[in-house]
């Protein structure tokens, strides 16, 4: 949690937050994922400053048992003085014991965010799904709630001024945006509406325009002029038999199976598993993991 420190800004973890979407996939398989198309609704996780404070985030906890659906969880939430923004028991279950920041009791509105990082905590516990070493498994638990729709909270979370600043979770504002924006992309919702902080705004606009680029890669159809002028060169140089080596200008890589048989490997914009497919022109292809179909001129 950044209280009043320097907020870190740009896209730092961005290897480690495709990583944690294509883990999500491959444990929670597509159709599981897109149960989570409706994101968390601000007038479920809302908390007014007049709202008894133990009761109304034993509310708030209780709405994303719902919205993770895990029903058989309780979750046992208290406050105390701590560095981080909240820390969380992983038990055998069913009930979790989740502390707050003492800053909170004062800070109600941020009660949710803080809570969707700790409730998403248990849900990975109960998948058995972690990245070894504790940033890693902080990026994955700030991107997983974010791409199965609480993470908006974390973002709207972030301010900063001139005077101060506040951020919760790992990911920089930006990369929040970045995760925010894949998830829109695929269930076509536009969670700005429900931002309250102007900077959340700005970082979700520059996580919008750095999630487009994924599909704007070649060999897909969508590049631009220049990706796909390097895009060809590369593949030229690939079936030339005394080219030193195998291109590595872009994301994608050609490896020849056999005399005159060249493909190309490419991550799929959506979940970022690596695709293949033959070089021949134009292809469509199906990713096995999110089921996006891909326009490709190879």
């Amino acid at each position: 949690m950044a209280n009043g420190g320097p907020v870190e800004h740009g896209f730092p973890h961005l290897e480690t937050v495709r990583e944690a979407v294509t883990a999500l996939y491959r444990r929670l398989s597509h159709d599981t994922v897109r149960q989570f198309s409706a994101s968390v609704a601000p007038a479920d996780v809302a908390f007014c400053d007049t709202d008894d404070l133990y009761a109304g985030a034993q509310r708030v906890a209780h709405e994303l048992v719902r919205h993770y659906r895990l029903p058989d969880a309780r979750m046992i939430v208290s406050f105390r003085e701590m560095t981080h923004a909240a820390n969380v028991e992983l038990t055998a279950g069913p009930e979790y014991f989740i502390e707050l920041n003492d800053r909170f009791r004062t800070h109600r509105r941020d009660i949710g965010a803080a809570l969707a990082h700790e409730v998403m905590h248990v849900y990975l516990h109960r998948l058995g799904l972690a990245f070894p070493g504790t940033r890693d498994n902080e990026i994955l638990t700030d991107t997983a709630t974010t791409y199965l729709g609480a993470g908006w909270l974390l973002l709207d979370a972030y301010r900063e001024d001139a005077a101060s600043s506040q951020k919760l979770g790992y990911l920089t504002p930006e990369e929040f945006g970045y995760v925010l924006a894949k998830r829109a992309l695929v269930f076509g919702e536009d969670p700005s509406v429900w931002f309250t902080s102007p900077q959340a705004y700005t970082a979700y606009g520059k996580g919008l325009a750095r999630a487009r680029r994924d599909g704007q890669q070649p060999p897909l159809t969508a590049a631009g002029w220049a990706g796909r002028r390097r895009y060809a060169r590369d593949r030229r140089d690939a079936q030339d038999p005394h080219a030193p080596g195998p291109a590595t200008h872009g994301p994608y890589a050609f490896t020849a199976q056999a005399p005159g048989q060249l493909r190309v490997a490419f991550p799929c914009p959506t979940c970022h598993q690596r695709i293949g497919v033959p070089v021949r022109g134009r292809v469509r292809a199906r990713c096995g993991l999110c089921r996006t179909v891909l326009e490709c001129d190879t």
